[in-house]
């Protein structure tokens, strides 16, 4: 192989192969989103259940887009932009991932029945963190709405003080009220991954408003 052929195929045929992929990581947070949220929402045991399962081949399919961008990052020397902060933004947003099914499991595995209002409501905060997410990640590729990305950013990190303030009251409650040990444990763990899901949503913010002021 020449010279000139080895250098071919390390330069990208398209130099913005990497945003379609983070679109499709961020879209796939988005739909584990509205799973966890529906899952929550419902009483039935068997139709809950179902729905941890679709969240969980989910998350399969992030490691894959995850580890396709990856491969992608080992293979060009061209990049839009700095090759750690695509790659922080790869682990971020495979961290939002990875804290929804994790916490989902923990409630199968728990065979938690009662979904409680704090933990419902954690739900429905990793969604709108998440739309967020998608919503700036999709202006990356062009920087041509700059205040929309960091927009989004300010909300998401809004997002993640109102899940701070809801968790430190239901862990409070939980001490107050709960009597069952055991019980206590299993809900605060939960309620800990959830919250944590929406910390890591605003490590998806962070590292997006550090693209932004490297590429101002």
């Amino acid at each position: 192989m020449s010279l000139n052929s080895i250098f071919q195929y390390f330069v990208p045929k398209d130099k913005k192969v990497f945003f379609p992929l983070f679109e499709q990581a961020a879209g796939n947070v988005v739909a584990m989103s509205k799973l966890l949220v529906e899952a929550v929402a419902i009483d039935g045991a068997a139709e809950r259940v179902g729905l941890f399962n679709q969240i969980d081949k989910l998350e399969n399919l992030g490691d894959e887009i995850t580890h396709q961008i990856y491969l992608e990052l080992s293979k060009n020397f061209i990049t839009p932009f700095d090759r750690e902060d695509i790659a922080s933004l790869t682990g971020a947003i495979d961290n939002v991932a990875d804290y929804i099914q994790g916490s989902v499991n923990r409630m199968n595995l728990y065979n938690m029945e009662e979904m409680t209002p704090a933990i419902k409501k954690l739900s429905e905060l990793i969604l709108s963190g998440a739309i967020e997410m998608e919503k700036a990640i999709k202006e990356l590729k062009d920087m041509n709405n700059v205040r929309s990305i960091a927009d989004s950013c300010i909300r998401i990190n809004s997002i993640e003080n109102q899940a701070d303030d809801v968790f430190d009251r239901a862990v409070a409650d939980l001490f107050l009220y709960e009597k069952d040990a055991v019980k206590l444990i299993k809900y605060k763990e939960i309620l800990a991954g959830l919250e944590t899901a929406t910390d890591m949503c605003e490590d998806v913010a962070n590292v997006m408003e550090t693209i932004l002021v490297k590429n101002a």
